[in-house]
């Protein structure tokens, strides 16, 4: 859904991730941990990515890849080990890097979604995967977003259509494998936790529906036949992180010089 030029984004961003220490954002995270383990729990590469609104939300422990590594928009006084301040429409690293992106939310709390994309596919390798997740404007929580007065937690996200993300990906020459709705849950903090349950087990098994509060779009990389050939990045070829973990810099930072890993 359009959002005005004018939205505070970076306040939004910091508002929807202390949400996630409610109820109600902590049933939110768990459901997206456990299914993404099970989806990806097959995926295997070099460099997995994850776009998020934090690097306090990682979804992915579990997957078989040697470097892990996360994004924040913000910059702190202790960056961790493998955490890159930058904005996720401008990603710090080489084109065809990554073997897996998992983009959390990030093009809900961007100004630039569809550049959001734009760079997830360009630092994807050739037949790499990206895991995309979004709110659902088709759901209760899309009409809890829309009769809202308060941009707080998740309501100040964009609830971007889950077709036009597909529409989007495919214009970069990905191929859909995967595309659900998940959640049946009312989205208040005091709905009934157990009424709330009950219809969330009802409907759970009936994956077909398009009303779960946020979907995920999994979805393959082609693999371009006239694309120049590239020395391939080798199984053990690490990209190097500074000792205080953060490389580039989000809009809200002072500028950083980037190295880039020689091909």
């Amino acid at each position: 859904m359009k959002q005005s030029k004018s939205a505070d984004y970076p306040f939004r961003n910091e508002s929807f991730e202390n949400w996630f220490q409610t109820s109600l954002g902590r049933r939110l995270l768990a459901d997206q941990r456990n299914y993404l383990e099970r989806k990806l729990e097959s995926y295997t590469g070099a460099r997995q990515l994850q776009v998020s609104v934090s690097h306090r939300l990682p979804l992915t422990n579990g997957t078989d890849f040697s470097q892990k590594i996360m994004t924040t928009p913000r910059c702190f006084t202790d960056i961790p080990d493998g955490v890159v301040v930058c904005d996720a429409d401008e990603l710090p690293f080489p084109g065809g890097s990554m073997d897996l992106v998992v983009l959390h939310h990030a093009a809900d709390f961007s100004d630039y979604p569809h550049q959001v994309l734009r760079e997830a596919s360009r630092v994807l390798r050739g037949d790499g995967s990206i895991a995309l997740m979004g709110f659902n404007p088709v759901s209760l929580w899309g009409v809890r977003r829309f009769i809202s007065r308060h941009r707080n937690g998740p309501w100040g996200a964009r609830f971007l259509l889950r077709g036009r993300m597909e529409d989007w990906l495919r214009l970069l020459d990905f191929h859909i494998e995967v595309s659900v709705t998940r959640l049946f849950l009312l989205p208040f903090q005091r709905s009934g936790r157990k009424a709330s349950g009950r219809l969330g087990e009802r409907l759970s098994g009936y994956g077909f529906l398009p009303v779960g509060a946020y979907y995920c779009i999994l979805a393959k990389k082609r693999v371009c036949a006239r694309t120049p050939h590239q020395k391939s990045w080798r199984q053990n070829t690490v990209i190097g992180l500074p000792g205080n973990g953060a490389i580039g810099a989000s809009r809200g930072c002072a500028p950083q010089k980037l190295n880039h890993p020689e091909d």
